[in-house]
């Protein structure tokens, strides 16, 4: 009858157990679709060879999130194609399995996103969404320059957030270059004020990545530059000039 007992008992406790992890799974997956990832990515694998931390912000203590907890800022810098969309949403998929409110979005999707939302009569609900968000991914930042209300809706958002919750850009621009993106350069200063003042700057140097992988590239001895510059003189161009002119130069933010 004892025995009868205690087995009664594990089998309550082996049931109230596997609710509870149905319940937490159900609530990974809320938070994943409400995070709106454009692709699945993973930490695993990740090369970090060309991925350079300051002494602020370690690659463990960002892995560990403690950005996140701390609401402080990364700002991924770089040319295109070092992988920073790839670790900025493994970032945050790894936020929602450790059950982290998180929204990802286009940088210029989001301020049209936002300018809709004015002409409807309440951008104050999408705005709300995010800046309640434990952490927010601001993709391909200044790859789109703003009008001045979708400048102005932006800051909202990033003042929002300002000691509140974390945001990770992905930028190639430095912030000097934040002025001509904003279309008002007080604007962008008081932007980048609140964005450095508990923010962490990540480079992201080396080879392009999406080139290493693609079929046009492998197999060549050249450089991309000199693969390009071939291709140029076909009359192919392999990287556009509005993209090349984009991402000249590899100077960190000032």
């Amino acid at each position: 009858m004892e025995n009868a007992q205690i087995n009664q008992i594990e089998a309550v406790n082996l049931l109230f157990s596997k609710e509870s992890e149905a319940r937490a799974e159900n609530r990974r997956a809320r938070l994943f679709k409400r995070a709106k990832f454009p692709a699945m990515k993973s930490l695993e694998g990740f090369d970090f060879a060309g991925v350079v931390f300051h002494d602020s912000c370690s690659k463990e203590r960002m892995l560990d999130l403690d950005f996140v907890e701390n609401a402080e800022n990364l700002v991924f810098f770089g040319k295109s194609g070092r992988g920073k969309t790839h670790l900025a949403i493994a970032l945050g998929i790894l936020a929602t399995q450790r059950g982290m409110e998180v929204r990802w979005w286009s940088t210029a999707d989001l301020v049209r996103a936002l300018g809709k939302a004015k002409k409807e009569g309440d951008p104050g609900k999408l705005i709300h969404d995010i800046t309640k968000a434990d952490f927010v991914i601001l993709d391909e930042f200044g790859y789109v320059p703003f009008d001045v209300d979708g400048s102005r809706l932006l800051f909202q958002i990033l003042s929002g957030c300002y000691e509140n919750n974390s945001i990770v850009f992905t930028t190639n621009l430095q912030f000097s270059q934040w002025g001509s993106v904003f279309g008002d350069r007080e604007l962008a200063r008081a932007a980048i004020d609140r964005i450095i003042h508990h923010g962490h700057l990540v480079k992201f140097e080396g080879p392009d990545r999406r080139m290493q992988d693609s079929p046009m590239y492998q197999g060549k001895n050249e450089s991309l530059e000199a693969l390009d510059r071939s291709l140029d003189e076909e009359g192919v161009p392999l990287v556009h000039p509005v993209l090349r002119a984009a991402t000249e130069g590899d100077g960190a933010p000032v």
